[in-house]
């Protein structure tokens, strides 16, 4: 039987891809959750075979969850589900853990595919990121780097904090979440602003909703 975790905060997404796994014979939706966060503590009970994680979710982001997952549940691949292709979105996905990348607009006729591809230890790429992994890598050897926005690597505590304030909490707040004193959570704040050379709460969002942090 192969056991899977869906993550993603739509009801009816959610309920689409169970109805969509459950229909193939030998597989069977484990565990649901609504959140990121939700979802790692789920996949520490459950030790699903797959989990399948929307890139952008309230609390933790489907990425931070990937890379929570991969650590304590190495056993556990993943596949990231998500509307966005750029290249730093995908690399990072790469780099948290993910094994296959699926585009919201290809899962109808990608997603079993791509199950299967995972479970048999293959990555797993829908034509549009296969193309943009493509470009990305001809572009870096012919010496142009492409336009996908800022280079900035934030730490995963960072991005934590980033989700955080774009989901309206505030530094009191972010500090109770992630157990950590208000004022090392002002740090973080400060320390993002610099690395991101960002100076308002808004151009903060801003930034979360561009990188798929947040949802607007």
């Amino acid at each position: 039987m192969l056991r899977i975790l869906l993550a993603d905060d739509h009801d009816l997404t959610r309920a689409g891809l169970r109805y969509l796994i459950e229909k193939q014979k030998g597989w069977s939706v484990c565990a649901e959750a609504s959140n990121g966060r939700k979802a790692v503590e789920l996949a520490a009970t459950v030790h699903p075979d797959i989990a399948i994680l929307d890139m952008t979710m309230p609390e933790m982001n489907g990425l931070e969850a990937t890379r929570q997952i991969s650590k304590s549940q190495p056993n556990t691949k993943i596949l990231i589900y998500t509307m966005h292709e750029t290249e730093s979105i995908i690399a990072d996905a790469l780099d948290a853990g993910a094994q296959g990348i699926v585009l919201k607009s290809d899962a109808g006729e990608n997603m079993v595919t791509a199950i299967e591809s995972i479970a048999k230890g293959r990555r797993f790429f829908t034509s549009r990121v296969a193309e943009t992994i493509v470009e990305a890598y001809l572009s870096k050897k012919s010496g142009v780097e492409p336009d996908h926005g800022s280079t900035v690597t934030l730490t995963a505590r960072e991005r934590d904090v980033v989700q955080l304030l774009a989901e309206g909490k505030s530094n009191k707040e972010v500090a109770d979440r992630l157990g950590i004193s208000a004022r090392t959570a002002e740090g973080h704040r400060a320390e993002i602003m610099r690395k991101l050379r960002l100076e308002s709460l808004a151009e903060l969002i801003r930034y979360a909703i561009r990188n798929s942090i947040v949802r607007p």
